[in-house]
């Protein structure tokens, strides 16, 4: 999965998981152009910085057309505060999907002919939220269930120029996990309801869209890739009463249990 010689374009690239996913970018052999409104507080080694608020089109248009080579776009640039639906008007609901699902819409049509020219390939960064409920933010999860369509639609339209493909990513934890599940106790205690135990590292994000972005995907395009640890563990079964035991069926029935659901 090397991309020596490859240019990627990381938006959101300062900090968190875009962070995870430029250093990534580097330690495969990549020149990395990292995108935000401000620069890092610690420059990353190996990226150059490029300021670019990504829901400015003509902005956007402006950076690619400086660039003389683009092989890889990462639209990771998003996010969304906590906030139900009453507790705001439409109009900053319909912001968070501008974040989320225009801006990376405008920021791919702006990377389009270089991307073209060097048969790149787009990685959406989705989320889990696009799949599920998500009280407290629902215009994201809209927005991330959105991201993953238009990528399939870029896939079919796109091809066979430029890949298009999706990250649909889980809980991560960054240097801001604590603004959302508390301190070290907190962080561990929803680790444990994800199956692999624990929340994802942001360099283990950027593996798995250096992947897609290489090579060893390059008869994939138009998928969702799941990096969320096994997802969450069915509330259900923490709230059934009933014995699951494997010595306790053998003990009635005689056989090992088989799962069931009813319709």
């Amino acid at each position: 999965m090397e991309l020596d010689g490859k240019v990627a374009v990381v938006t959101g690239g300062t900090r968190g998981v875009g962070a995870g996913i430029a250093r990534a970018f580097v330690r495969a052999g990549a020149e990395v152009v990292v995108c935000a409104r401000r620069p890092p507080e610690v420059p990353l080694p190996g990226t150059a910085f490029m300021p670019l608020d990504v829901r400015d089109a003509d902005a956007a248009g402006r950076l690619f057309a400086g660039l003389p080579r683009v092989d890889v776009l990462v639209n990771n640039a998003g996010g969304a505060p906590h906030r139900l639906l009453t507790e705001a008007g439409a109009d900053r609901h319909a912001r968070v999907v501008e974040l989320n699902l225009l801006a990376p819409l405008a920021v791919s049509l702006a990377a389009y002919d270089r991307l073209r020219s060097a048969r790149g390939s787009i990685v959406m960064i989705g989320s889990v939220s696009g799949g599920r409920p998500s009280p407290g933010t629902a215009a994201y999860g809209a927005a991330k269930a959105g991201l993953e369509s238009l990528a399939r639609s870029m896939a079919a339209e796109w091809a066979p120029d430029v890949r298009v493909n999706t990250l649909v990513v889980g809980m991560v934890r960054t240097e801001r996990s604590h603004l959302h599940y508390g301190d070290r106790d907190g962080i561990a205690a929803v680790g444990r309801t994800v199956p692999l135990g624990r929340l994802a590292e942001p360099s283990e994000v950027g593996s798995a869209a250096v992947f897609l972005a290489s090579d060893a995907a390059a008869y994939i395009t138009g998928a969702s890739l799941l990096v969320h640890g096994g997802g969450e563990r069915p509330a259900f079964l923490d709230a059934a009463t009933a014995d699951r035991t494997p010595a306790a069926d053998k003990a009635t029935t005689g056989h090992p249990p088989v799962a069931h659901e009813e319709n």
